[in-house]
């Protein structure tokens, strides 16, 4: 094995600073003597944080230091642009990395339809804590000429195409972008650690520290050193354009939340039916709320485009256009959706294993439910269908998830009865009883600062678009659906993290 990279290879890269050449050669040397890589694979190394120094410089890896040299260097002035050579190593290597295999598929079609002159009928819990617009938009897309069945969760409210709180289920060669949402897999994820949950009133000023420290709100927000980045080794990241444009994003936003109703907080969870994995007592846990992020909006605006352009309704029901699984338009979406939930979990993930790490505990068990998805499905009668669940929590028997309150009220962990009715599932929290707007125009600073002293909740950021009274009560809401879910343990917020509220939120 050839044990040095030379000056004069680094300057054919692209590298013309001599302070950036003898940083590379420093790490080039080290790394090729300790045989960690080839001389052949360390130069493909290079070339890509000259090409991507911004993923480098963000990550914790062996060649950070340098990516963020290259980074530093761009922002003076003096960018490093990689050479025809550099471009061609990479082209070199990429050819050898496993490529996703997209199927070759027709396009869709471009059509007209009609909706239905009734609406299929369909399931509300908690109608009378619904909005009117909720239930118009339900019977709207009840009268689309793919729908198969329906469900309104208590939580509902209303939305852009199907209401938040809407579940659909549609012919098995549909999907509908919309119904699915803008934050693709948006999810809950819970750790629960075996600590008391005393440790908050004990050791307060450290756990809002660690929040500090490793959860990152807002609308562009990047994280820094990743915990884990495995996710983007995997072939579907090459899949399609839309993609592959995304994925820098994607990964710069790994461990990031967004803005909204986004939170990471610390609370006491106490269980109320003990099993194995979990004993009776009061834990310190960990809850957090967010979706795919820029990646996922991304995905969601591009192909919520592309349906609407393929499949023309009439004005009340456009933003319910469909595409179709056999269609190339279709698969693409598919795709890309799937990779937007595996994507959103790895994202909470990196959050809770940073903080886990930080504290020195192994979560005794980690919970994670997601909504703002389709999947494909069968109902009771036998019909293959896609159910979309737009702020709705799936609920199939044993299914378990975390249906979280406001700010300050509980919410619970619960497991699922799997009733038909409901298309098995629930609702995704409280819901909110009146728009961002209305809520900063009503409520006072002051009516907040006493509900957080009441629920005894330390807050930090969020704006009185998130105050808890713009949110229904999660009890009344539970009420409503003792038949969907069985609850399992409450966990109540006590420091709670989100966006700065002058953001637009992207919930």
């Amino acid at each position: 094995m050839e044990t040095q990279i030379t000056r004069e290879e680094l300057i054919a890269l692209g590298l013309l600073s001599e302070d950036l050449q003898k940083a590379f050669l420093r790490v080039a040397n080290g790394l090729l003597s300790n045989g960690i890589y080839p001389k052949e694979k360390l130069l493909v190394l290079f070339a890509e944080v000259i090409e991507r120094p911004k993923k480098f410089a963000f990550s914790k890896n062996k060649v950070t230091n340098l990516g963020v040299a290259v980074k530093k260097a761009a922002d003076e002035g003096q960018p490093v642009i990689l050479s025809e050579w550099g471009l061609s190593l990479l082209a070199e290597d990429r050819a050898k990395q496993p490529v996703y295999e997209l199927p070759s598929l027709p396009g869709q079609v471009s059509r007209e339809f009609l909706l239905r002159e009734e609406a299929l009928p369909y399931a509300v819990f908690g109608a009378n804590q619904i909005e009117q617009g909720a239930l118009n938009q339900m019977n709207t897309a009840m009268r689309l000429p793919i729908a198969a069945a329906g469900a309104l969760m208590p939580d509902a409210h209303q939305g852009y195409g199907l209401p938040i709180g809407g579940v659909l289920a549609t012919d098995a060669n549909t999907v509908i972008p919309y119904a699915v949402g803008v934050d693709i897999a948006c999810r809950m994820c819970l750790s629960v650690f075996d600590l008391p949950a005393s440790a908050i009133d004990t050791q307060t000023h450290w756990l809002k520290s660690l929040l500090g420290e490793h959860t990152f709100f807002g609308m562009g927000s990047e994280s820094g050193k990743k915990f884990e980045t495995t996710l983007f080794d995997r072939p579907e990241w090459t899949a399609t354009k839309p993609i592959r444009q995304l994925m820098d994003k994607a990964y710069r936003q790994l461990g990031t939340s967004g803005t909204g109703n986004h939170f990471v907080e610390w609370g006491e969870l106490e269980v109320l039916t003990p099993d194995e994995s979990l004993p009776e007592g009061r834990y310190l846990a960990l809850l957090s709320h967010s979706g795919s992020r820029g990646f996922g909006g991304g995905i969601a605006n591009h192909y919520s485009k592309v349906a609407m352009e393929k499949t023309r309704l009439p004005k009340e029901a456009q933003h319910l256009a469909w595409l179709e699984l056999d269609s190339q338009e279709g698969i693409e979406y598919w795709i890309a959706m799937n990779l937007a939930g595996d994507y959103a979990s790895a994202n909470h993930h990196e959050i809770h294993n940073k903080i886990a790490k930080a504290l020195g505990q192994q979560p005794l068990i980690r919970i994670e439910n997601h909504h703002n998805f389709a999947w494909k499905e069968t109902l009771t009668d036998g019909r293959e269908v896609i159910v979309h669940r737009k702020g709705a929590t799936p609920a199939a028997e044993g299914d378990i998830g975390i249906i979280p309150g406001s700010m300050t009220q509980p919410g619970y962990v619960v497991r699922g009865k799997g009733l038909a009715a409901s298309l098995r599932s629930a609702s995704h929290g409280a819901g909110r009883q009146m728009s961002r707007t209305k809520a900063i125009q009503t409520i006072q600073p002051a009516e907040v600062r006493k509900a957080l002293e009441e629920a005894r909740v330390q807050l930090i950021g969020a704006g009185l678009d998130e105050a808890p009274m713009a949110y229904k009560n999660l009890e009344q809401v539970m009420a409503e659906q003792t038949a969907l879910v069985e609850v399992l343990a409450r966990f109540s917020p006590r420091i709670v993290r989100m966006a700065d509220g002058k953001e637009k939120a992207e919930d």
